[in-house]
């Protein structure tokens, strides 16, 4: 039994499968525990934790491509980090590093948006315990738990420029993306054409109009998102603190 080799049919993915419930499971729980003990994180010195965490996001990384080039995989047209998941990726790993508010209205858009969607119908071959089921479930795992933790514990809040800053941003990607896509036949981002299994993309219409169809949803997320996690003020702010478990 080789954990690091590519062996698929050893492992085989199976979606809503025993071990993929079992990391959605891990997400709540950990999820859970930071917004119920959000008061007493608060009140203890995470930065080395934060560091650390950031170190571990950072290795287990360097050791997929390791996996990808040991196993003849790695190539320029899929193995660069042009994904929005493995920009979001590195945007976790950057706000952990700096705290950086900016990183942070981005990586909470991108993040829950790209993550959520990731973990939920995973584009993964290779079940538990395999190194690719831990490097995937891990690291999609704290894209979303880190902004989380940064809004509930540290105290960080988007405001409505922030999705007008994340629509920049993804607008910003799109034509180095195409670019490269161009450049290497690689599809990231799916800017070039859409997944050939089918996806939601087919109801979004034809290329290049689904990208189009794409914006607006990212830009109708984003203001649900910072509906729900924006700076509450007056009666709203009362209620939400009466509702908390503090």
């Amino acid at each position: 039994m080789n954990l690091f080799g590519n062996n698929q049919e050893d492992f085989p993915f199976a979606m809503f499968g025993s071990s993929h419930i079992a990391a959605l499971a891990v997400l709540l729980v950990l999820l859970i525990v930071l917004y119920v003990f959000r008061s007493v994180l608060k009140e203890k010195k995470m930065k080395p934790l934060e560091i650390g965490l950031a170190v571990s996001l950072a290795a287990v990384e360097l050791l997929y491509h390791v996996w990808l080039i040991v196993n003849n995989n790695w190539e320029v047209r899929h193995a660069l980090p042009l994904e929005l998941c493995n920009i979001s990726f590195i945007l976790t790993v950057l706000l952990l590093l700096t705290g950086s508010r900016l990183v942070y209205e981005i990586l909470l858009f991108i993040g829950l948006m790209g993550a959520s969607q990731a973990l939920l119908t995973p584009v993964l071959s290779i079940d538990f315990p395999h190194f690719r089921f831990f490097h995937f479930f891990y690291t999609h795992t704290w894209i979303i738990a880190v902004p989380l933790y940064y809004t509930w514990v540290k105290g960080y809040r988007p405001t409505i420029y922030s999705v007008l800053k994340t629509v920049v941003f993804l607008n910003i990607l799109l034509p180095l993306v195409l670019f490269v896509n161009s450049y290497t036949g690689g599809n990231y981002m799916f800017l070039d054409h859409k997944p050939s299994s089918g996806s939601l993309l087919d109801l979004l219409g034809p290329y290049p109009w689904y990208i189009l169809s794409l914006e607006g949803i990212a830009a109708g997320m984003g203001l649900v998102l910072w509906l729900i996690f924006r700076e509450k003020t007056g009666a709203e702010g009362k209620r939400a603190e009466a509702g908390s478990f503090d």
